[in-house]
């Protein structure tokens, strides 16, 4: 008999523990579960309806108040983790208090309770009664305590179409539910039992405090500690009427995440709500106050570049206007981008060793093919330097820029940036530069946070984003576009902001979209003013209509300190770059006849090394005023600008015109500038000679040069700038990288000499 029993009970135990490893599917996936989005500071944005029409979120056991879990088992089932789904003694006290004429009593079970709700028993009948504690022992069957009891704590009945704990503490008291105190824990307790009455507002100061005191009651016998809340829980119980009004905030913001995070429970983002609050204040100001322009929609993002997650999002200038199309989400809508792609130009311009900031670029009447573009205002200003022609937004330097771009081009750069839907390089040519494509402001934003990362992109996200970037620019390039953006003055004070804000601003051809975008410390913000029908609109021009909004906006986020600045070390400069002096006038390394100087940004082994040749000198015969090749007695020297045809015509367009300069002969040109003795000759480093330099004590290597003259010298190692000398004068060295180096020595001329240098580093 006893032998038989232990093989009973050892077939019993191998079924339940084939049941409980069986696979099978989560509690949770039974229950229809509401999407949560919070703000940053963990404010809720917005819930919606489960599918069976029940505000039901889903928290995990882990987020729930401990005291909470321990209050429900105490009033609820405190014999939980003893019985097997079913507690004998209370249902047998519960039929015959039931049957006995007494009031009804259910003696239910958490895990009853949990079958009736899953399986959707009518427990009022004897039938229904069993099947209940049928499949209560099932569920004890095949899951544990713990499931069991985080399943029930979201499905306990609160009132209304509200379920769950965590829906109730924030539909009750407005805090998630790892916050309630004990006093807000022991309310929510006692409701389940009985909601209806319990919360019925002319009962609740007897039925719920009633309640509320049994379970205070019984608590203090297990943790007599708690008695400091004891006037607490003596203070009558504070209304138990549901906010029905559910938040609905940031509301095309949660559109977008809820489409993209279909599924999902519980969402947190990095949305500040003060800074929205101000996105969505300053928009509504801007339009009522130029309703006068036909200006009555407007769109903006705040995107935080280092954490790649919306800080503040307005898609629309009113979500619930149904006449500008509300609903409609500016942000992810194609629209030309107008000027605002020009920036990506000079940087890949940089790159490819076209230009540096102080580069002479020409302004002027130009055709490329078929093409024939135009500035925005209709005049050409004529020779201009990159920087001058970023800042001032001129299509005809970008446009040739554009067109000398290769590895990438302009349209590689999109198309790597994860562009979507372009068309054929073809069909845009080179319009593409002036906005002939279509972006999206999630697009633009990203690629704006690009050039704050030193040039990485990482793609667009809603929320906080640890996607892997790729660099689409140098970091040197990345920081002189920026360098560049903040010398742009600002529409209201004509000069650059104070706060070095980095922007730009775009104007669709036929005006039918003003942006401006840009970058302050790690933020990007983006402003666009239009219709989102394509009607369009004299007034929206991008310097005179989205610049405004954008600094409006910005002030207040200061005035708010809501913008985070960057680090002083993100802010430095890379420590590749240097600066050089170069010929104002020209742009290029000055020779020794130019005057005037200016320093800029050059990125070594990318900017351009020529040395200027715009200055020359020029000998006149005194008495005939003829010009000669050699000096004498009756001579004089002037030193003359050599523009040629093109740029004296412009000149003269612009009203500056310039003086021409006078024919030279040929042999005057010959015997000066191709004379040999006056070319640079590399004197050291030695030819033929291996340096060996200790790793431990980098030590540095005399570079020096001689030339018929005296004069500047411009040193190159391997095509990047090392240092400035006079002929004759030593330089120091320090190779960073052992192997063959190719040290270049140039002259005020161009004319150069090479040598190569073999280093080699020792322990």
């Amino acid at each position: 008999m006893v032998k038989r029993s232990l093989i009973l009970c050892a077939i019993f135990s191998l079924i339940l523990i084939g049941l409980r490893l069986a696979p099978k599917p989560a509690l949770a996936d039974s229950i229809p579960h509401s999407t949560a989005i919070y703000a940053q500071d963990g404010t809720l944005l917005r819930m919606t309806l489960a599918p069976d029409a029940q505000y039901q979120l889903w928290v995990p056991y882990q987020d729930i108040q401990p005291n909470m879990i321990e209050a429900v088992k105490l009033y609820e089932d405190r014999y939980f983790h003893w019985h097997f789904g079913v507690n004998p003694i209370a249902l047998l006290r519960g039929m015959v208090r039931t049957y006995a004429g007494e009031s009804r009593q259910g003696a239910s079970t958490i895990t009853m309770q949990l079958a009736r709700a899953l399986y959707d028993i009518d427990s009022r009948h004897i039938l229904g009664k069993l099947k209940q504690i049928i499949y209560a022992i099932w569920l004890e069957c095949r899951y544990s305590k713990h499931e069991i009891l985080e399943a029930y704590l979201n499905i306990a009945p609160y009132g209304g179409n509200i379920k769950g704990i965590g829906t109730a503490s924030l539909f009750y008291f407005s805090k998630p539910a790892n916050r309630l105190t004990l006093p807000e824990a022991m309310t929510l307790a006692v409701i389940p039992q009985n909601p209806n009455k319990r919360l019925h507002l002319s009962a609740q100061n007897t039925m719920l405090r009633n309640a509320r005191q049994r379970l205070w009651q019984a608590w203090l016998k297990q943790h007599p500690q708690d008695s400091q809340y004891a006037v607490d829980m003596a203070l009558p119980v504070k209304s138990m009427k549901a906010n029905k009004n559910v938040p609905f905030l940031a509301p095309h913001f949660t559109d977008a995440l809820l489409h993209a995070n279909r599924g999902q429970t519980s969402i947190q983002t990095g949305l500040n709500l003060h800074t929205q609050a101000t996105l969505q204040r300053m928009v509504d100001r801007y339009l009522q106050n130029n309703q006068n322009l036909g200006i009555n929609n407007a769109v903006a993002m705040l995107y935080d570049a280092k954490n790649m997650q919306v800080k503040a999002l307005v898609g629309s200038a009113n979500y619930y206007n149904n006449a500008i199309d509300g609903q409609v989400n500016g942000t992810a809508a194609k629209r030309s981008p107008g000027s605002t792609l020009k920036p990506f130009i000079y940087g890949l311009a940089l790159d490819q060793s076209l230009i540096h900031p102080a580069s002479i670029l020409k302004d002027a009447p130009t055709s490329f093919g078929p093409y024939s573009p135009e500035n925005f205002d209709g005049r050409f200003i004529g020779p201009i330097t990159a920087a001058d022609a970023l800042i001032r937004s001129r299509n005809i330097p970008a446009v040739a820029l554009s067109s000398k771009l290769s590895q990438p081009s302009l349209y590689d750069f999109l198309k790597n940036a994860g562009v979507r839907d372009l068309k054929s390089e073809s069909h845009y040519g080179l319009a593409l530069a002036l906005g002939g494509g279509e972006l999206s402001m999630e697009e633009l934003v990203a690629l704006y946070a690009m050039l704050a990362n030193h040039g990485r992109l990482r793609p667009f996200s809603l929320l906080k984003s640890d996607a892997t970037a790729v660099p689409l620019l140098s970091e040197e390039s990345a920081y002189l576009v920026l360098d560049m953006l903040r010398q742009n003055p600002r529409p209201d004070t004509g000069e650059p902001d104070r706060n070095k804000t980095a922007w730009k601003t775009g104007t669709s051809w036929g005006f039918h979209d003003a942006w401006t975008i840009g970058i302050s410390g790690n933020h990007v913000l983006a402003v666009w003013v239009g219709n989102f029908d394509g009607k369009p609109n004299p007034a929206f021009v991008g310097i005179k209509t989205a610049a405004p909004l954008f600094f409006q906006i910005m002030d207040s986020l200061r005035h708010q300190r809501l913008l985070s600045p960057q680090s002083e070390i993100e802010a430095m400069p890379p420590r590749t770059l240097t600066k050089v002096n170069i010929c104002t006038a020209s742009g290029d390394l000055p020779n020794q006849y130019c005057k005037n100087l200016s320093e800029t940004w050059f990125i070594p082994g990318k900017s351009p090394i020529k040395v200027s040749t715009l200055h020359r000198p020029v000998h006149f015969d005194n008495t005939t005023n003829q010009v000669i090749c050699q000096a004498g007695t009756n001579t004089r020297e002037e030193i003359i600008e050599f523009w040629d045809s093109d740029m004296l015509r412009l000149f003269r367009e612009a009203g500056i015109p310039r003086r021409t300069p006078p024919q030279l002969p040929a042999e005057c040109s010959q015997a000066f500038y191709q004379n040999k003795a006056n070319k640079p000759q590399i004197t050291s480093p030695l030819r033929g000679v291996t340096y060996t330099i200790s790793a431990s004590k980098p030590e540095s290597i005399a570079l020096r040069a001689n030339r018929g003259g005296t004069g500047a010298i411009y040193w190159f190692a391997d095509h990047s700038f090392i240092a400035k000398s006079e002929a004759g004068a030593g330089v120091a060295w320090s190779p960073q990288r052992a192997g063959t180096h190719l040290l270049r020595a140039v002259d005020e001329h161009g004319q150069a000499d090479n040598r190569e240098v073999f280093v080699e580093f020792i322990n």
